[in-house]
């Protein structure tokens, strides 16, 4: 599954790497962000309604389908199995045409320790911002006009299998070209792209249990916990 994560990279540079336009001066603001939780803003990446470019958007972390009336599903909307996108009402519309890209630069899992959890920070190796496979939802059915987002998740790779079961669906490049390509519907021609990230350019490291509270948003989320190298992966 995918419940904490990190956009430390400023998002006038994610912008330009996934060759998006940021709508409105929210992404001016945004200050580095160390401990994303559900219901938080995060930023995504989806065509625009045009369909001939990229929008870099907020949207709120927690998926309220268009047909409910119940903000409150969305904590229960935070992630998606990639098994069951093309059937399950609350996903399958959105898997047809209103994909996104959830822009992280690391994101956080709980491995369980005896009677604790240890939280592990997972990272690209060249510490570069990637995408989670989302989609998106908008629901005009409250006072205010809300736009939500899931992130998708699969079976864990090598890396994460000792800590969790699912990960994140991460999508290289060539995958973000035909994941946001708005004509494309057949859904069974992207479900090859739901499997999970290689493990070699990844690595993993324990962090302070400082992550644990929502309320904690610091670079100490990041540093490594006593002992622990800062660098590199515990799985090598």
């Amino acid at each position: 599954m995918c419940g904490r994560f990190t956009l430390r990279t400023p998002l006038a540079r994610v912008a330009e790497l996934f060759d998006a336009v940021a709508i409105g001066d929210w992404a001016k603001r945004q200050p580095p962000r160390y401990n994303i939780a559900p219901s938080q803003i995060v930023a995504a990446v989806r065509s625009n309604t045009a369909g001939d470019g990229r929008e870099l958007v907020p949207l709120a972390w927690g998926l309220v389908p268009s047909w409910s009336d119940d903000a409150a599903i969305g904590n229960k909307m935070i992630n998606a199995r990639a098994e069951t996108l093309a059937t399950k009402p609350a996903f399958r519309d959105a898997f047809r045409k209103r994909r996104c890209l959830v822009i992280a630069d690391g994101f956080y899992e709980w491995q369980k320790r005896g009677g604790a959890k240890q939280p592990y920070f997972i990272h690209m190796r060249e510490d570069q911002p990637f995408a989670f496979a989302g989609l998106w939802a908008r629901s005009e059915r409250f006072e205010t006009p809300i736009e939500t987002c899931t992130i998708v998740t699969t079976e864990a790779n090598a890396l994460l299998r000792s800590m969790h079961d699912r990960m994140p669906v991460i999508l290289d490049r060539e995958a973000c070209e035909r994941w946001l390509d708005a004509n494309v519907e057949d859904t069974a021609a992207l479900e090859p792209l739901l499997r999970p990230h290689a493990a070699d350019p990844m690595a993993a490291y324990p962090v302070s249990t400082l992550v644990n509270s929502p309320r904690h948003d610091a670079a100490d989320c990041i540093e490594a916990a006593p002992s622990a190298p800062r660098q590199g992966s515990l799985f090598d």
